[in-house]
């Protein structure tokens, strides 16, 4: 795939088929990644994939929890407030999500089963959970992290796959822990769903937005 059509038709995916991803393809889809730029050449991710028995178990949990409105337990702070430019492009993305599913703003149990689809990822057969060292600087351990996640997401991308990265993936992290065995020393960072998409779905085809060029760079000359 020509490098700007993926950059440009990368798109997060919250309908997946459940067909199970060969791991052979995984395999080759970190030998990808793994070339992500870092800081001095740290690298310092780690990636979980969970599959099969244990990524059931997780959804269910994870989907429990939110389901009892449990309080947060993230190894990164979750953000409580945005600017409002921020806000209202948050809102909008989210506006257009629940209309493509059919919801009205009134509708609150609509609304919240879409939370709780969330939870379980919606249906993706493979959950990566990245991690980076407890004990470093996360500053620059998050901006590693995503530059390792942009590579991941445009690697499935060329390879049909399609990709949501997830916050409310990593809500619960003991539940991540235990599930996903990944030990106290890992600082759990963002979870991303990884599958198939149901091209069809209208919530994975609804009309994105991006803002201007002009409106988030400014030259100096």
């Amino acid at each position: 795939m020509e490098l700007q059509s993926a950059i440009r038709g990368r798109r997060s995916i919250r309908k997946f088929r459940p067909d199970p991803i060969p791991r052979n393809v995984l395999e080759e889809l970190l030998e990808t990644a793994r070339w992500a730029p870092s800081w001095g050449n740290t690298q310092p991710w780690e990636i979980t994939l969970i599959t099969g028995e244990p990524l059931e178990a997780f959804r269910k949990a994870n989907v429990a929890g939110m389901a009892a409105k449990e309080p947060l337990r993230t190894d990164v702070p979750m953000p409580e407030a945005w600017p409002e430019t921020l806000k209202a492009r948050y809102m909008g993305v989210g506006k257009a999500v629940v209309t493509s599913l059919g919801l009205v703003r009134e509708d609150r149990e609509g609304r919240f089963r879409h939370q709780l689809n969330m939870g379980a990822v919606f249906g993706a057969p493979c959950l990566a959970v990245v991690t980076v060292p407890r004990d470093i600087l996360v500053e620059y351990a998050m901006l590693d992290a995503g530059l390792f996640l942009q590579t991941l997401a445009l690697a499935a991308h060329d390879r049909g796959l399609g990709t949501c990265i997830m916050a409310s993936a990593v809500h619960y992290a003991d539940l991540l822990r235990r599930h996903g065995q990944i030990p106290e020393d890992r600082r759990i960072v963002i979870g991303v769903a990884l599958g198939y998409p149901e091209a069809e779905a209208p919530v994975n085809r609804f009309e994105r937005q991006r803002a201007a060029v002009a409106d988030c760079v400014k030259w100096v000359e």
